[in-house]
């Protein structure tokens, strides 16, 4: 899955997924009209998230001023198939961003909007409008709206279990006895 814009101080970002596909071809002649529709529907606490149709990625997908305006739309995070740029600016709004690295050359002539709030595909992990998206230092995960309950009641579960297995550790259990007792490592 894609890696945290920069190296800078993270913030994690939860949402609902808001899908924006984007397309690379050499002849694409969309504009930036489809563009600035696709963010301008964006709602508050949803999280952003931009597919490449065509996969030759030859531009960043992201930047500074889609940061701002999906920021100011109030969305919770993005998460591109793609690149971002202008990092120092990106990261400053500490605002979660997810990519798969920067490159510094700008998509205006180079890609363009195809369809929003839309199915895409990220990392092999199809994405539907409304899906739970969290992000955060480790990576990104998508859940499926369809069962998205019991994947937070059995991730609370988790937490809970891992919480108990440290405090036991913390006061003197061994990593072993504690895998034994708890189950969780």
């Amino acid at each position: 899955m894609p890696q945290r814009a920069g190296t800078g101080p993270l913030k994690a970002g939860t949402g609902l997924a808001h899908a924006v596909r984007e397309a690379s071809e050499p002849d694409l002649d969309l504009g930036t009209e489809a563009g600035a529709a696709g963010l301008a529907v964006i709602r508050a606490g949803q999280a952003g998230g931009t597919g490449g149709a065509g996969g030759l990625m030859r531009s960043a997908y992201w930047g500074e001023l889609l940061t701002v305006t999906a920021r100011m739309r109030g969305a919770n995070g993005a998460v591109i198939d793609g690149y971002h740029r202008d990092t120092p600016m990106v990261l400053a709004q500490q605002w979660p961003v997810f990519s798969r690295g920067a490159f510094g050359q700008d998509s205006a002539v180079r890609t363009g909007i195809v369809d929003f709030r839309c199915e895409i595909e990220l990392g092999g992990v199809w994405i539907r409008p409304g899906d739970l998206v969290f992000g955060d230092m480790d990576g990104v995960v998508v859940v499926p709206r369809a069962c998205e309950d019991e994947v937070l009641r059995r991730a609370l579960d988790k937490v809970g279990s891992e919480n108990r297995v440290r405090q036991a550790i913390e006061a003197g259990m061994s990593s072993t006895e504690a895998l034994a007792r708890f189950k969780v490592l």
